[in-house]
């Protein structure tokens, strides 16, 4: 890392003294995280604070704030003149705290040093909560993962209880859900109108509480979908199955018109629509505002950041996903509908990397949360405003999902034309249904891009994720047929003796997700074994908010089909399907 050419002001201000030096006695935004501070695109406390500040607003952030002393981390900056913004960070506190059997990581991959212990369970109600405490007049927003996942009614997987949307325990006065650049905006743009914070209830993305007897503000353009409370789906597991699908369908609509309205111990959760899909100008705005792509100065001496180490030579293309996989969340927050920036951002983010002054010449990843979905996009946009379909290629690929690899190709060429880049890989996970199913298999484009993916963009080794080899368990997943997974490799290997080279090809698997029974487990171990693949990459189902499997593994029903599906939910019984990742037949 090389701060030589940078000043602290390059910063968003952490004390209280370098917002004095900017000539501020008071800020607009106090904005706390759960992770270090890493000024980068892809840590999403920085990219509100870099909205808040292109919005023309004075944005303080706190780090990691100590929650278990005298709070003067809360206190520092005083009563902003907006708001408080509070986000856990870019991983849900439980999931960033603790194992698939609930033992306590030992580790933090968003704090410097990779330490654990400087952040609480449950960040976001905490945090919260102390600033209504202290400040109870100044209105407190949510935001980031954890936040959006448990906007609703949820389940918890580490403490096994139902709980109710997080509003309600944080105390916190709005919500804001998905990808928070263009609701924040909209909140922002609303305020300095002079419209009273109370009075934000309107705003496309966002959630907020009512009390009871309160009346529901109307919004003429939107519909409402009442969903079962929480007290009645605590009394009958099958009700929060059947609010999940209203929940699943009205978060992946290309035009969402409905708002969703659950009671919850005393209150009414309002979740509004989603805000529409980033356009490409909006996305590259984004992404292209002055981070110095680094972690605050502050943490020279405490060691690197582990999270920013794996993606400081990254670059992100797109946003979304369409996959819709039943143990994912990604399209809950990110949303369905893929956001791509346009190829000059991106070239010229890819630049900006190859004059760090580490870079060695090799892009660790040009991708995504799925690495080919760039561009991707319904033919008939018509027929997406009417679908309900929560995959786009489950159990089939959709006639009108436009799947056409070559502006991925187009892309990846010209990164390896840039001056200074030696490799450019691809460490984003590979939809390899997208250019393997049989109704595609052959075709040149994709072709050509999966010839191009192992010959220029693999570093040794592809990861792809099969999760499973037995169809009744992938039919849960909404994942394809194993099948492919043979002709993926059979493709693979043909494609390395053809080049010279010896890569290898890695899947993951998961074990206990619902529907899975140590049968399965016991026939995908046998199958691993005769086509000679090291089970490495394995994990063991764990139930996140907002996930179709999730709730199924709370409530015993599918939220589609209503049918009782059996999981694996004791230590004993995860452990005993985990173990089949160490038999070889």
């Amino acid at each position: 890392m090389n701060y030589d050419n940078l000043h602290i002001s390059d910063w968003l201000s952490t004390t209280k003294k370098q917002a004095e030096q900017r000539g501020w006695n008071e800020v607009d935004v106090v904005l706390f995280s759960g992770d270090a501070y890493v000024d980068h695109p892809s840590f999403g406390a920085a990219v509100i604070g870099r909205i808040l500040e292109n919005e023309g607003l004075k944005v303080a952030i706190v780090p990691q704030p100590n929650w278990r002393d005298d709070l003067r981390d809360f206190k520092k900056f005083g009563r902003p003149d907006m708001f408080f913004a509070v986000t856990a960070g870019n991983m849900d506190s439980m999931v960033n705290h603790y194992t698939a059997n609930k033992r306590l990581r030992s580790d933090d991959a968003y704090t410097a040093g990779g330490k654990a212990g400087f952040r609480p369970d449950y960040a976001s109600i905490i945090y919260s909560a102390i600033l209504k405490r202290i400040f109870p007049d100044v209105p407190v927003v949510l935001g980031g993962v954890e936040a959006s996942l448990r906007r609703l009614v949820h389940y918890d997987y580490w403490t096994d209880q139902l709980k109710p949307g997080i509003l309600v325990d944080s105390k916190a006065d709005l919500l804001v859900y998905g990808m928070g650049e263009n609701p924040i905006k909209e909140i922002v743009r609303l305020l300095k109108k002079g419209v009273p914070f109370s009075s934000l209830k309107n705003i496309p993305g966002t959630a907020y509480l009512i009390g009871e007897g309160d009346m529901l503000p109307k919004v003429r353009k939107w519909n409402d979908i009442a969903l079962t409370s929480l007290e009645a789906c605590i009394e009958d597991r099958k009700q929060h199955a059947i609010n999940f699908k209203s929940i699943e369908e009205e978060s992946n609509r290309l035009e969402p018109d409905s708002r969703l309205i659950q009671e919850a111990c005393g209150k009414t959760i309002v979740v509004n629509p989603p805000f529409p899909v980033m356009s490409e100008k909006e996305i590259d705005a984004s992404f292209d505002l002055p981070y110095t792509r680094l972690p605050h100065p502050k943490y020279k001496k405490r060691g690197p950041v582990p999270a920013y180490e794996m993606i400081r030579h990254s670059v992100n293309i797109h946003r979304g996903c369409f996959g819709g996989c039943s143990f994912c969340s990604i399209s809950a927050h990110q949303g369905r509908f893929i956001a791509s920036r346009s190829e000059s951002a991106i070239l010229k983010e890819v630049e900006q990397v190859t004059k760090m002054p580490d870079f060695k010449g090799y892009i660790s990843d040009i991708g995504g949360p799925s690495a080919n979905m760039y561009k991707m996009q319904g033919k008939d946009f018509e027929k997406c405003k009417r679908c309900k379909r929560p995959s786009c290629t489950y159990p089939a690929i959709c006639n009108n999902l436009d799947i056409d690899h070559s502006p991925l190709n187009a892309i990846y060429k010209k990164v390896r034309a840039v001056n200074g880049v030696k490799k450019a890989f691809i460490g984003s996970g590979v939809r390899y249904d997208l250019f393997m199913d049989k109704k595609y298999r052959g075709d040149p484009d994709k072709k050509h891009y999966f010839e191009t993916l192992v010959r220029h963009h693999v570093s040794g080794r592809l990861k792809v994720a099969p999760e499973h080899t037995e169809d009744a368990v992938l039919k849960i997943m909404r994942k394809p047929t194993f099948d492919l997974f043979y002709d993926l490799k059979k493709d693979f290997d043909s494609i390395n003796r053809k080049h010279g080279l010896n890569q290898q090809l890695i899947p993951y698997f998961i074990s206990s997700h619902p529907g899975c029974n140590e049968s399965d487990m016991a026939r995908l171990a046998e199958k691993a074994g005769k086509i000679d693949i090291k089970l490495e990459q394995v994990q063991d189902f764990t139930p996140t908010p907002m996930t179709v499997a999730t709730v199924i593994y709370y409530s015993g029903y599918h939220p589609v089909t209503l049918e009782k599906v059996s999981t694996a939910t004791t230590k004993e019984e995860k452990l005993r399907q985990r173990s089949y990742f160490c038999v070889r037949p």
